[in-house]
C-alpha cells in the first residue's frame, strides 16, 4: 500500500468519524450556551438534551474505539462485551434493536485476535444499510461462521458498499460513506477473517464472518 494511499484512507476515515460526532458534541455544547441564558427552572429540558447528546456522543467513540483502535484485536474480549457496546449505541434512539445471545457458541471456542473487532465492525455496518429501523441478530452457523442478520424497511446495501467490502473499488472513488467497509476490507485480511455477502432480499440482509482456521 501506498504512502498516498495510507494518507486518503487516513483523512477518509478521520472525516467519518468526525462527521458521526459531530451532532451529538455539538448539541452538547449548544446545550451549554442556552443554559447560561435560561433559568434554571427552564432549563430542564435543555439538561435532558444535554445528557442524550453526550451518552451518544459517548457510545459513538466507544464503538468506534473497539472497531478501529488497537485495543479491540485483543482476543480476550468477549461477544458480552461486544453486545453491551452496540446495545449502548442503538438503545438512545431505539431504531433498531439486537436479538442474540451473547452468551451462546460463537465461532471457536477460543475467539481469535481480531474476533471483537471484526464483530463490531460488521454490527456497525448493519447501522448504515437500515434507514429506517430494525432488527440486528447474529447467530453461528456452519463451520464456525458467524450470521450477521439485519431486516427491517428498506434494509439493503446501498452505492459501493460491498465492492469496498471487497476491496474490489478503485481508491479514487472512496469516500466517507463507504470507508468504513473498505477498512473492514482490510482488516479481515490482516487478520485472516473473511466476510461475505450471504443474502441479500427485501428488507433483508446477512453478511458471513468467517474466523481464521485454528
Amino acid at each position: 500500500m501506498s504512502a498516498h494511499k495510507d494518507t486518503h484512507i487516513l483523512e477518509l476515515m478521520s472525516s467519518k468519524i468526525c462527521h458521526d460526532l459531530i451532532s451529538p458534541i455539538g448539541a452538547v455544547n449548544n446545550g451549554v450556551e442556552l443554559l447560561d441564558e435560561m433559568s434554571a427552572e427552564d432549563g430542564e429540558e435543555v439538561v435532558k438534551l444535554i445528557a442524550f447528546s453526550a451518552a451518544q456522543a459517548s457510545a459513538k467513540l466507544t464503538a468506534f474505539r473497539m472497531a478501529y483502535g488497537a485495543g479491540g484485536g485483543d482476543a480476550s474480549i468477549k461477544a458480552e462485551e461486544v453486545f453491551n457496546i452496540f446495545e449502548s449505541l442503538i438503545s438512545l434512539d431505539g431504531k433498531v434493536k439486537q436479538d442474540w445471545d451473547p452468551h451462546a457458541p460463537l465461532g471457536p471456542e477460543m475467539p481469535p485476535t481480531g474476533f471483537s473487532k471484526m464483530l463490531i465492525s460488521c454490527l456497525l455496518l448493519t447501522l448504515d444499510c437500515m434507514p429506517k429501523g430494525g432488527t440486528v441478530s447474529v447467530t453461528q452457523s456452519e463451520s464456525d461462521e458467524i450470521d450477521i442478520r439485519a431486516e427491517g424497511e428498506n434494509t439493503g446495501f446501498r452505492g459501493n458498499v460491498l465492492e469496498a467490502l471487497s476491496l474490489k473499488i478503485n481508491e479514487e472513488n472512496l469516500d466517507p460513506k463507504i470507508i468504513h467497509p473498505y477498512v473492514m476490507g482490510l482488516m479481515a485480511k490482516d487478520y485472516g477473517f473473511q466476510i461475505r455477502d450471504k443474502e441479500q432480499k427485501e428488507g433483508v440482509i446477512v453478511l458471513g464472518l468467517l474466523p481464521p482456521a485454528q
